[in-house]
């Protein structure tokens, strides 16, 4: 805040001059005694400037009654897991409540770099919603697949400095903290040295590896799979974020371990949230009612959601409903029944009312993130899988998460070893192929739970390097489905028998699009039809979001990159057969 304002505030809460509005009628929450008390608020050049007295508005708005509720602040997620930009990212969660998020840039930096980054700050500036990002720590996620970028300290030293960049983003590579890597202390080094917050990815880490992990100065995490993991975490200094994304929702699972003498520990973050996801239940919004319908206190669930996040993340003028902090709140008419933001005021302006935005946010050309396709000698023989048995090992897909078995089975192949579809059985091929540099690499492995009955998904949304990932029962309709979105810029596709089912088309990176998410929800919604209908995907899962985490290496327990089929528990790549 300049000295302008804040003498324009201070002359304002002293009834020198006029406020620019006046909320009245209504009940604050307030966060800091954890109660609620009746009275007007004011509001000047965006800040709250009181609350009562006999102060003048230049303009007045009638509360009715109803509860006034600092909006809501999201500790972690990634914006390009919604498919938006950041403009209709905008659009889709501030009328959830949603005022303030903390984006990790990590999918599209991993796609395009620096360029990425770059465009995330351009596109996310003098829009509705207040984005901050952390810098991604970890470009590549791991040293066993290939991205479309490598980031060092360097890159971090470069932008780490802006204001709106908070600290270093989700420190994925907990073997490279506990083994004191170089690279990985000089990224830590960067976060020092102006003294911001690092965020950490630390699943199922207990013990020395935690105290390690938590010694480096790593901050958060949002990993919890169990009250006790999550109750350890906040002895040792930690905040926990409770999740409530589309695949990975954790909210009721980890929500006993919140009481009323650590909760000022634990925040809420979205990670990976899609447009249905945010169109249907909400966004922050659906885990804080979540969390009060689970028995949480209101006082304490929203304080979560807004000063608990303010603190943690060093954001001073937001949070909470008190002079000098931003007007940034919203009103619903019910509180223990269930929060809806009814008019949702950001700097003091009506920005959202009854679930739609009142004007489109800002939206930019994507500047150096597009066409990201460079993919060479590809064909239909990438899709071969030799088995030197027919003892194989197979990742199983675990409903409702990104974890995943590592299982085997009994295969049938040809003469010459090569697998074959048995309709008999719900094991199905998938494979990897390289797309940033026209490497030529590429990887194949058997995948069982996904369910699909004859054609193939692809999708160049691929957890963390954002290869094309794809699945299916023959190698004409997995061919058909890479060539659609070689030729496409990315996205998601379908075939069945050589026929196009639909495609999503992602024209930024390969992840997001500058499309409504109106059109976004509407194409996806007909797409996850037929899958259904066509396909016969597993209803238990998510058919896309489940396969774009089917290359992610840093989840137990089998996953799939360019470079091989990869046990994440041995750290160490393993042979397709037993």
């Amino acid at each position: 805040m300049d000295l302008k304002t804040v003498k324009s505030l201070i002359d304002a809460s002293a009834c020198r001059t006029d406020a620019d509005l006046k909320i009245r009628n209504v009940k604050i929450v307030d966060v800091y005694n954890k109660e609620l008390f009746p009275s007007d608020v004011y509001v000047k050049d965006g800040y709250i400037i009181g609350f009562g007295g006999d102060r003048k508005a230049q303009e007045e708005f009638d509360g009715k009654g109803r509860f006034l509720i600092p909006s809501f602040i999201d500790s972690h997620c990634h914006i390009e897991s919604s498919h938006l930009s950041p403009a209709e990212f905008s659009d889709a969660v501030v009328p959830c409540g949603t005022g303030t998020v903390i984006a990790d840039p990590h999918e599209i930096c991993n796609v395009t770099g620096l360029d990425g980054m770059q465009y995330m700050l351009d596109a996310s500036k003098d829009i509705p919603l207040s984005v901050f990002l952390m810098f991604p720590s970890c470009v590549p996620a791991t040293p066993f697949e290939h991205s479309g970028a490598v980031l060092s300290a360097e890159d971090v030293r470069a932008y780490i400095d802006n204001p709106r960049v908070l600290g270093l983003g989700e420190m994925m590579n907990y073997p490279g903290v506990n083994g004191a890597d170089e690279g990985v202390i000089a990224k830590l080094g960067e976060a020092y040295r102006l003294d911001k917050i690092i965020d950490g990815h630390a699943p199922s880490i207990a013990g020395a590896a935690l105290d390690s992990y938590v010694s480096a100065g790593i901050e958060t995490d949002h990993e919890c799979e169990t009250p006790e993991e999550a109750y350890d975490k906040i002895r040792k200094g930690m905040y926990v974020m409770l999740r409530q994304g589309t695949a990975c929702q954790n909210v009721l699972q980890i929500l006993p371990a919140v009481n009323e003498r650590n909760f000022s520990r634990f925040l809420f973050c979205t990670d990976d949230r899609q447009p249905q996801s945010i169109t249907r239940e909400g966004h922050v919004s659906h885990a804080v009612n979540l969390a009060i319908r689970g028995g949480l206190d209101p006082f304490i669930a929203i304080s979560m959601a807004t000063l608990n996040a303010a603190t943690c993340y060093r954001l001073r003028d937001r949070g909470a409903i008190a002079p000098g902090k931003r007007a940034d709140f919203f009103l619903s008419s019910s509180l223990e029944e269930g929060i809806v933001p009814e008019e949702v005021f950001l700097k003091g302006k009506l920005v959202a009312k009854n679930g739609k935005t009142i004007a489109k946010a800002r939206h930019i050309e994507p500047v150096n993130v597009s066409g990201k396709m460079d993919v060479k000698n590809f064909s239909i023989d990438s899709f071969s899988l030799k088995l030197k048995s027919n003892h194989a090992r197979v990742i199983d897909i675990i409903p409702g998460g990104v974890v995943t078995g590592a299982g085997e089975a009994y295969v049938k192949t040809d003469d010459d070893g090569n697998w074959i579809h048995d309709p008999g059985k719900d094991i199905l091929k998938i494979a990897v192929i390289e797309r940033h540099h026209g490497t030529g690499l590429h990887a194949t492995a058997l995948i069982r739970g996904y369910g699909l009955k004859h054609g193939a998904v692809a999708t160049s949304i691929a957890h963390d390097s954002h290869n094309i990932i794809v699945v299916g029962d023959n190698d004409e309709d997995m061919l058909h489905s890479v060539e659609k979105l070689i030729e496409t810029g990315g996205g998601i596709t379908m075939f069945k028998d050589g026929r196009e089912l639909g495609t999503h088309r992602l024209e930024i990176a390969g992840l997001m699009t500058d499309d409504s998410l109106g059109n976004v929800t509407e194409c996806l919604d007909k797409m996850h039809e037929i899958c259904e209908r066509e396909l016969c995907v597993n209803k238990d899962i998510d058919p896309f979001m489940t396969l774009c985490f089917m290359a992610l290496p840093v989840i137990p327990s089998y996953k799939l990159t360019d470079s091989g089929l990869f046990d994440v528990v041995s750290f160490s790549f393993v042979d397709n057969c037993l």
